[in-house]
């Protein structure tokens, strides 16, 4: 159960499959770089011995903890279990962040900076000032069009649809409703942005840049592109007679907070 009480503590939640090799450059630059949050590594029982890792980085360190589970159930799935974690334990303020190195960490007070006026912060590789290093043109393609596709099926107004690199408050989490986010992949993290939207959430863009990953290999396969095709595309055809009207297709949940999409 969710703690009436919060610390105004911020989690950084670390998603882990057979990372070993990442892990333990990736923590250490957090902890270094902003001292005030926490990490959370939610390792799925990878057989490469990550989880073992995350353990004994833990160990004796209050700021570093680990979260098993059982078997590999996709991003989509661990961010939930991170998410349920930390929301039990008081903390006001949730990251997003890939074990590979492709997030930096020295960029997360910029995130965490747009979070002070804003219930989402998306860290964004196509606002003017982001970019991305050592890609190939073919990701680079992917990537644009997919947020492109979804900005037009979603009516969302947003440069970075599927960047994995973003901040969320406890409030904001709570609104969306992120224990019924199914999706994995790309697609979770449309269907989250998309819910906080359609919900008034006030959503900040930050630039950031992305670097391809040195160590291992990439967890994007052709099932995980499919499902954010079909999804969205299922989902803006939904939506569309509710937005032609100008009605907000999913159910307003009302606060006592003012809602407002900002941009910066």
């Amino acid at each position: 159960m969710t703690q009436t009480h919060r610390t105004n503590g911020t989690l950084v939640v670390i998603p882990t499959y057979n990372e070993r090799e990442n892990l333990a450059e990736i923590a250490a630059r957090v902890l270094r770089s902003t001292p005030d949050v926490d990490v959370l590594v939610v390792d799925d029982n990878s057989p490469d011995g990550t989880g073992a890792l995350a353990s004994a980085l833990a160990s004796g360190h209050d700021r570093m903890h680990v979260l098993h589970r059982a078997g590999k159930e996709g991003i989509g799935a661990a961010y939930r279990a991170g998410f349920a974690w930390g929301l039990e334990r008081g903390y006001e303020r949730f990251v997003e962040m890939d074990a590979d190195g492709s997030h930096q960490p020295e960029q997360l007070r910029g995130i965490l900076h747009a979070l002070d006026g804003a219930d989402v912060a998306l860290g964004s590789r196509w606002v003017d000032g982001g970019s991305v290093q050592n890609w190939p043109l073919r990701r680079a393609v992917l990537s644009r069009g997919g947020s492109l596709y979804a900005r037009i099926a979603l009516g969302l107004p947003f440069r970075d649809i599927t960047g994995g690199y973003r901040a969320f408050t406890a409030f904001a989490l709570e609104t969306i409703g992120y224990e019924k986010i199914v999706s994995q992949g790309y697609c979770f993290q449309i269907d989250m942005l998309w819910h906080a939207h359609t919900a008034g959430l006030r959503i900040a863009e930050v630039p950031i840049t992305f670097i391809e990953r040195v160590h291992g290999e990439s967890k994007m396969s052709g099932g995980i592109v499919r499902e954010a095709i079909l999804r969205v595309g299922l989902w803006g055809i939904m939506g569309l007679p509710a937005r032609l009207r100008g009605v907000t297709p999913l159910e307003y949940r009302p606060s006592t907070r003012e809602h407002h999409v900002a941009r910066v």
